[in-house]
């Protein structure tokens, strides 16, 4: 049942307008809404209140783990993550999220999401200052989103466009920081696309103030170079998407005072007017914004330091511009993250402090220009690293992508029978992995549905009993399609009973699916635990006849053989160093 996106207790357990309804009662929708919720509060609230935002995120994210469905899990990771990145002194703890995030998307396959993580990643380098991994990280991400992406069927194709945009404006922000506007506006082009088919109105908002932040930085980055008309153009672009965003911004999930424009709320749509327009009828307004009481961002701090000082200046308030520049270097003496916004205050800062001789100035002038052609130099640099790793991430994507195929199954996006022998083979060579169970999973009631439907349909079944087995059990875990209706589990450093009840999970889990999208089919599964110095084609060989004993046993359940067995008389006899073959391929 979807609640939408009502506020929680401060600790979590019940929804305030329902106190009998329970955190494990609402729908996984509720639960992503309301970190998305909490996400874009607790990026604009005082240090207090972010600590609070990230607090119910994060029993939020305990909710989705316990229920286990990956792609929300995923997006809650994220939320989670974000938060931390935007509060300072929490930013460190990002970082064991960023990690489990990155291994959740590769595990179940989730690539726009795992691209998302590539790109919050870069944005923890840069907080770190490492630019080197930034433009790694960023390059791994835009090579994952390269290809002709096909829809999450289980997210619905308009959820899913929502993650592809925000992965983009996420990779987006991060070229913003690099400095690289050019590709950065680019990347946010395909957002907007994104965004203007599936987006509401909070997407959209975010979206805009990110393109409008991209923008000043950008100007202000042509202005350093002498490119005065090309900064005009952009500040001018970054004001008309101020105007624009105050409709969806009304309809967003930031915190707002209703009755007041965004403008005077959103320090960087204040910023962009004031640019575009220098102007005394400014000050007021981005004095206010310079000091509202909650986190703004160092980026934010410099675009309005340096938009409110070009205001002071047009109405002869030059000492007041003087101090509101030296005073916003001095607050992030510290901060490194915004290196190309840091040496934009410095220059504005320079160009207002009054010097004894015309001379001395215009050599200065001279210099500080020559310096910033250099640093232009850089940046061009840094933009063909970036189009260098670029090439080489799609390269190895593409190889990725061929290895996989080799080693897949088609059909349901497994491992296939060459993987699992290859795995297999290499965990009993692998001290650490024993304990190892190995598991048989058969479906029930399979051929019924290719005899009474269509094989098309079965191929859906089949596709939906592997997402739930590599869904339902450990990232350890190694899941194959074996043949036919046929698959194997390999679960390292499980015991039989341990094994016994994540299976038997699974079989419940399969048990629970729609009845009109499964058509009846359970499972059986018999599992077996690994001998010393046994074969792979022994263990394969008892976990079959386990199988077969859950079979007669009815279906629908788990067998685990704690000693040895014998196969069943219809199978034929196997030598310790021969291939096990399935029994529909006999």
């Amino acid at each position: 049942m979807n609640r939408g996106c009502a506020p929680l207790r401060d600790d979590t357990t019940t929804v305030r307008d329902d106190p009998v309804t329970t955190l494990s009662e609402v729908s996984d929708a509720w639960l992503v809404g309301r970190a998305r919720e909490l996400n874009a509060v607790g990026q604009h609230s005082d240090p207090a209140g972010q600590r609070s935002t990230i607090r119910e995120a994060d029993n939020l994210l305990a909710e989705a783990q316990r229920r286990g469905e990956p792609r929300i899990v995923a997006q809650l990771l994220r939320h989670c993550a974000s938060m931390r990145m935007a509060s300072p002194g929490l930013v460190a703890s990002a970082d064991p999220l960023l990690d489990e995030l990155l291994l959740h998307t590769r595990r179940h396959g989730l690539d726009v999401l795992q691209a998302d993580a590539r790109a919050l990643r870069g944005r923890r380098a840069l907080l770190g200052g490492s630019e080197d991994i930034a433009l790694t990280e960023i390059a791994y991400g835009l090579a994952m989103l390269d290809d002709e992406l096909v829809p999450d069927r289980t997210l619905g194709r308009r959820s899913w466009e929502r993650l592809l945009a925000t992965a983009l404006i996420d990779i987006g922000l991060v070229l913003t920081q690099l400095g690289v506007y050019e590709m950065a506006d680019e990347v946010m082009t395909r957002a907007h696309q994104r965004i203007r088919e599936s987006g509401g109105p909070h997407e959209i908002a975010v979206h805009m103030i990110n393109r409008c932040r991209m923008l000043l930085g950008w100007g202000l980055r042509l202005e350093r170079i002498g490119q005065q008309t090309e900064a005009t153009g952009r500040f001018a672009t970054a004001s008309a998407i101020a105007v624009a965003v105050e409709g969806p911004w009304r309809e967003s999930l930031f915190p707002r005072v209703s009755d007041r424009p965004a403008a005077e709320q959103m320090p960087v749509l204040g910023a962009a007017h004031a640019l575009a327009k220098p102007h005394a009828e400014h000050i007021e307004r981005l004095e206010v914004l310079r000091d509202l009481d909650r986190a703004i961002h160092p980026r934010e701090k410099i675009i309005v330091a340096i938009a409110l000082s070009r205001c002071l200046t047009q109405a002869d308030q030059g000492e007041r511009a003087v101090q509101v520049l030296s005073e916003t270097r001095a607050e992030l003496d510290s901060d490194t993250s915004e290196p190309t916004l840091r040496i934009s205050l410095a220059r504005e800062y320079a160009q207002l402090t009054e010097l004894d001789s015309a001379d001395v100035h215009e050599a200065l002038r001279e210099y500080a220009l020559e310096l910033e052609t250099e640093l232009w130099t850089m940046r061009q640099a840094r933009l063909s690293t970036l189009v260098t790793r670029l090439e080489n991430s799609r390269l190895n994507h593409k190889h990725d992508a061929i290895t996989r195929q080799a080693l897949q199954d088609p059909l349901t996006g497994l491992s296939n029978r060459r993987a699992l022998d290859d795995r297999l083979e290499a965990l009993l060579t692998e001290p650490d992995a024993a304990p190892l169970a190995v598991a048989l999973v058969d479906l029930d009631g399979f051929k019924g549905v290719n005899d009474r439907c269509s094989h098309a349909e079965g191929d859906d079944v089949l596709r939906m009993v592997a997402v739930t087995l590599r869904d339902t059990l450990r990232t350890d875990d190694f899941v194959a399609r074996y043949g036919g209706d046929e698959f194997v589990v390999l679960l390292p450093g499980a015991t039989l009973g341990a094994a016994e009840a994540a299976l038997q999970r699974t079989v419940e889990a399969v048990d629970r699916l729609p009845a009109e999208e499964i058509h009846g089919v359970t499972l059986s599964i018999g599992v077996v635990a690994m001998r010393p110095q046994e074969s792979a084609a022994q263990v394969l060989a008892r976990a079959d006849a386990a199988m077969y004993q859950a079979k007669r046993g009815g279906g629908n359940r788990v067998a685990a053989l704690a000693g040895g067995a014998i196969p069943p008389p219809n199978h034929q006899p196997v030598e310790d160093h021969s291939v096990w073959v399935p029994p529909d391929a006999l």
